[in-house]
């Protein structure tokens, strides 16, 4: 049995896509990423941070892969955290290895989940706008209760 959807495309090749998609993307990143770290390494800032910048690309070599692969969980951290990793120097077997392991999860996120939710607020967009937008705004809103709750509970005196 293969499952289909998006006017009947297979969930195998609207996976497949996503996973291109997103690899080419933080690729790109990746390199524009080391082109600006060269820059800086030939600049007057590169020479006056001399070493703490060998320090900072050992401790990103280190210890970036993880953030590399947890940044494709988030939504706009991700590009700056691939771009980061390009510009410290990130060796490129290390981030590729963690970069690849993020698009695999990227991609059956947005196959299996954020797509759904995009086709349901098709679906509600063509069936009934104001109801669309209604729900977008009541959605905002309890974002923004959450927020300010916990904001709250951080600003507050801890009781004992």
């Amino acid at each position: 049995m293969e499952y289909t959807f998006l006017e009947g495309r297979s969930v195998v090749v609207v996976y497949f896509a996503l996973l291109g998609i997103v690899f080419l993307r933080a690729q790109a990143t990746y390199w524009i990423g080391r082109g600006l770290g060269a820059g800086v390494h030939r600049s007057r800032l590169g020479d006056r941070l001399g070493d703490k910048l060998e320090r900072a690309e050992a401790a990103i070599n280190r210890y970036g892969p993880p953030a590399v692969t947890v940044s494709f969980l988030t939504i706009g951290v991700q590009t700056a955290i691939n771009l980061t990793a390009g510009a410290m120097r990130m060796r490129f077997v290390r981030y590729l290895i963690a970069m690849f392991a993020g698009c695999l999860m990227w991609a059956a996120i947005y196959t299996f989940g954020g797509l759904a939710v995009m086709a349901a607020w098709v679906s509600v967009f063509t069936q009934s706008p104001l109801l669309a937008v209604g729900a977008l705004a009541a959605i905002a809103g309890l974002i923004g209760i959450i927020v300010w709750r916990r904001k709250q509970r951080a600003v507050a005196p801890h009781e004992v």
